[in-house]
């Protein structure tokens, strides 16, 4: 009981994890293979595969719980906030 009370404090003030830039680069790579693979439209017109992945928004935060990686992507779709 004691450990997981001091892990709830622990995780309560620890910052934010800084992202690797390796990290981002694979996040991207993969999320511009899927839009590519889900719009074929894509493949050819890395203008528009560009400006299709900026509106997706990718933002990193820290993992909630055991179940989740220290840091986790997640895609923010137009008009969400």
């Amino acid at each position: 009981m004691k450990t997981r009370i001091f892990s709830l404090i622990q995780r309560a003030f620890r910052s934010a994890p800084a992202v690797h830039p390796v990290e981002n680069g694979m996040a991207r790579r993969w999320i511009k293979q899927r839009l590519t693979a889900v719009f074929p439209e894509l493949r050819n017109n890395p203008a528009a595969l560009e400006r299709a992945y900026q509106t997706l928004g990718l933002e990193p935060r820290a993992g909630h719980g055991e179940d989740e990686a220290e840091t986790v992507f997640e895609l923010r779709m137009p008009g969400q906030s």
